[in-house]
């Protein structure tokens, strides 16, 4: 019998990893789903997932202070990692959060603000943006049997303006456009949170955990 696979969802006090732990388990119930910081078990599964919530400054601090961007780093070389909200943005160049906190840089681009004064359609838009946006989806393996233009749950009052817009792989619209998702090789990583978002969500993930980091 072989044996079954393993994804960590990385455990740096910062993240839903509750949610995105019962999310992952659901969809794959064959698969062993640690919650994790032991830079060993991280390392040896087989997919990984970078989740994050809260403050920038917070979250990159815990993220360099526990050494998990080595890891990260380490893991990116070989293997399927998956960034959720502000797993995403923690992997971006720069944030304008806190004043300005410098970020792991594995994706060149800038984590901006919505503004004050975000407007559509005449209407002021409330900040953060909170709640279900639709998600125009680019060609990626972890978009399958998921309709372009599908919704998707959010909480963000930053957004991720990447350089490299080849590595775009989704995008919202919310006062502005802003880069939804974001891919390169065996990366993949969003501003939503897919463990929130029901079937579409959950598809996400099951794509993730069945995908085996080709683009």
């Amino acid at each position: 019998m072989a044996a079954s696979k393993v994804c960590a969802v990385i455990d740096y006090g910062m993240g839903n990893l509750h949610s995105a732990h019962g999310a992952l388990q659901k969809v794959a119930p064959e698969t062993q789903v640690l919650v994790t910081s032991k830079p060993e078990e991280i390392l040896a599964a087989d997919h990984v997932v970078l989740p994050g919530v809260g403050a920038i400054r917070d979250c990159v601090g815990e993220i360099k202070a526990q050494g998990i961007d080595q890891i990260v780093a380490e893991v990116m070389k070989s293997k399927p990692l998956l960034g959720i909200c502000v797993g995403l943005q923690a992997m971006m160049t720069h944030s304008e959060e806190n004043g300005g906190v410098d970020c792991l840089n594995l994706f060149e681009g800038e984590v901006k603000y919505f503004g004050d004064d975000l407007t559509e359609n005449g209407e002021r838009l409330k900040v953060p943006h909170m709640g279900w946006n639709q998600v125009e989806t680019l060609d990626h393996p972890l978009w399958t049997d998921i309709a372009d233009g599908s919704r998707f749950y959010f909480v963000h009052s930053y957004y991720v303006d990447a350089k490299n817009k080849d590595q775009v792989k989704g995008r919202g619209f919310y006062g502005k456009p802003f880069d939804a998702a974001l891919g390169q090789d065996n990366v993949f990583a969003v501003q939503f949170h897919p463990e929130k978002s029901h079937k579409n969500g959950l598809q996400l993930l099951k794509n993730f955990l069945n995908w085996d980091g080709q683009a």
